[in-house]
């Protein structure tokens, strides 16, 4: 049984919410009320209550009442399975009956619940009511019902008003649904929350050891990887990650590959999903999907220019690494086609008139608003040459695991002939980096991305030991909290928004395998620690942070996936390192 106490109180309920593994519902707190916001996107709704980040909770204003109706003050003690609100009434317990429902095991006595739900048909009967809407609500009790009321508040909008005389193992049951029937079934409470604690309990303990410095941020990791998961619905083919309930809700192509990371440590079929749920819309020219979502595709954006939109290509590297945990050859066999048909849409979609390839949209790199998309695109990009490079060898050592030697030996030969165009066309002698081109112009900003083709193992040894001391100036990229995404000297540098300076943990995950490659072990290691210590830092994980200060900057997403996964795939890489006897512990945490 995992140490529960590691994760007592990191759900605050203000910044980070009550939610469970699959649920699209979301408990919040705000003073003595609570609310449930809707991890949903639905843009078809958002005419009518806005964008999904800034639209009103779908349950608001919860508030425990006396008898007489005065408002209760509410304390909140919170673990993974189980929020409990202490009033002067009692206790109230609340968890996950399953991903739709949230059930509050009641205190005995008598007291009141007033709250607001979004609906356009409310019903009340005698076990609490139901409210049908673009969301259907029902609430459920088997407490006595002393007396029930909904009433209109504007269009839309209703306030319902409860009071109960409950007994012990009494319960209200919360199912908020898009579907037309409703979970209305009331279970004993204590078993409710043994389950949930069980499972939650096998998901801790299914997770490697660490060394002891890294446990606490490790364990929270875990658990915004077991939170983060939604649940199967139209176009969500798969149980899979959001990168963060509250700010991105869906999946996102790249997204997915660095979730895949943490969860091959536990679970090798649901780190394939991640990969499989973008595969399972690939188009018939082989491209995949930037993002998915329960209502659709993002495949062609109109903004900031018109042009299909995708992510890098990492798939081939994401699944080799899954493979290389779990053995499963017949994953291989499954995905190599899918694979092979996306790597030729890069291959004759995406090329010059120099044999290089270009990126035609910025979100296509994953660097959304990057200095290097400034003067316009397409732009010839030194980190998807090297993508497609890496592609390449992990599309070769697939074949040859599954039999299919002579593509092997081809896919080998067009990275080498890819490794050295990119020496040929994009070096800068005088830069000591790999420029990035428009208009077969170089872009004057540097970034770590202007560094990216060292993790080919391809390039000559002068060539890297330039780049190496552009990578580890601290005047650049180097800093107390790196990689910073644009240098420190160049005008573009802002350490607080987005691309544009701001360290982000993938970008180092790769930096890392880039280093131990060419044979720099103690840069991969300084790094990879520097990483480590910086996501551990704060209460929370986010989505990119300053590289000077480690603070979060403020458009910084929360409970963020992938730098969740990758702490937790780094710190296992530690740990095996210390193991191993390779390196000595680091003790500064």
């Amino acid at each position: 049984m995992p140490n529960f106490e590691n994760l007592h109180n990191r759900i605050d309920l203000v910044n980070i919410p009550f939610t469970d593994t699959g649920s699209r519902l979301l408990l919040f707190r705000k003073e003595n009320q609570l609310s449930i916001r809707l991890a949903e996107r639905w843009t078809k709704w958002e005419k009518e209550v806005g964008h999904y980040r800034q639209r009103p909770p779908i349950i608001e204003e919860l508030t425990f009442l006396d008898r007489d109706g005065a408002p209760l003050e509410i304390a909140s003690d919170t673990y993974p399975y189980l929020v409990q609100i202490t009033t002067p009434e009692g206790i109230f317990k609340w968890t996950f009956q399953d991903a739709e429902s949230l059930m509050v095991a009641l205190p005995s006595g008598t007291f009141g619940l007033r709250f607001l739900a979004h609906a356009e048909t409310p019903t009340a009967d005698r076990r609490g009511g139901v409210l049908r809407g673009r969301r259907n609500i029902a609430y459920t009790t088997d407490a006595r019902i002393l007396a029930n009321t909904i009433e209109p508040v504007s269009d839309g909008l209703f306030v319902i008003n409860m009071l109960l005389d409950a007994q012990a193992d009494d319960v209200l049951l919360l199912n908020i649904t898009p579907r037309m029937g409703f979970n209305r079934s009331l279970q004993p409470p204590d078993d409710v929350i043994d389950a949930i604690k069980a499972r939650w309990a096998a998901w801790f303990d299914a997770t490697p050891p660490v060394l002891e410095q890294y446990r606490h941020q490790y364990d929270y990791a875990w658990w915004i990887m077991g939170s983060g998961l939604l649940t199967t619905r139209y176009f969500f083919t798969r149980v899979a990650m959001a990168p963060s309930k509250i700010h991105y809700v869906g999946v996102w192509h790249w997204d997915q590959f660095f979730h895949a990371l943490a969860y091959r440590h536990v679970d090798a079929k649901l780190a394939e999903d991640q990969v499989r749920i973008i595969l399972d819309h690939q188009r018939d020219d082989g491209m995949l999907p930037d993002a998915v979502h329960d209502e659709g595709l993002v495949t062609h954006l109109m903004a900031p220019v018109e042009a299909d939109v995708t992510k890098p290509p990492l798939a081939a590297w994401t699944v080799l690494k899954l493979y290389e945990r779990s053995g499963r050859l017949d994953f291989l066999k499954e995905v190599y086609e899918s694979l092979t048909r996306w790597h030729n849409w890069w291959m004759t979609e995406n090329v010059d008139e120099h044999g290089l390839y270009v990126y035609r949209h910025p979100f296509s790199s994953g660097l959304d608003d990057s200095p290097l998309w400034d003067l316009g695109m397409p732009v010839v990009a030194p980190d998807l040459n090297t993508y497609l490079c890496i592609q390449m060898e992990s599309l070769a050592t697939i074949a040859d695991l599954i039999g299919y030697p002579a593509e092997a030996t081809e896919y080998r030969r067009e990275a080498d002939v890819l490794a050295k165009q990119i020496q040929d066309q994009l070096w800068s002698e005088r830069e000591g980096n790999f420029a990035a081109l428009y208009n077969n112009q170089p872009i004057p900003t540097r970034t770590p991305f202007n560094l990216y083709p060292i993790w080919t193992g391809r390039m000559p040894r002068r060539m890297v030991e330039r780049a190496l001391l552009n990578l580890t100036d601290p005047e650049q990229f180097w800093t107390e909290y790196p990689l910073a995404t644009v240098a420190l000297n160049d005008p573009k540098f802002n350490p607080m928004q987005m691309w544009r300076g701001p360290s982000w943990v993938n970008i180092n995950y790769l930096f890392i395998e880039a280093l131990q490659r060419i044979g720099r072990p103690e840069l991969a290691v300084e790094l990879r620690r520097k990483t480590l210590n910086m996501v551990a830092r704060l209460p929370d994980i986010y989505e990119y942070y300053n590289p000077i200060t480690g603070e979060r900057p403020l458009k910084s997403a929360p409970i963020f996936g992938w730098t969740s996964a990758v702490y937790i795939d780094l710190a296992i890489q530690e740990t095996e390192a210390v193991e191993r006897g390779e390196i000595e512990r680091d003790d500064r945490l």
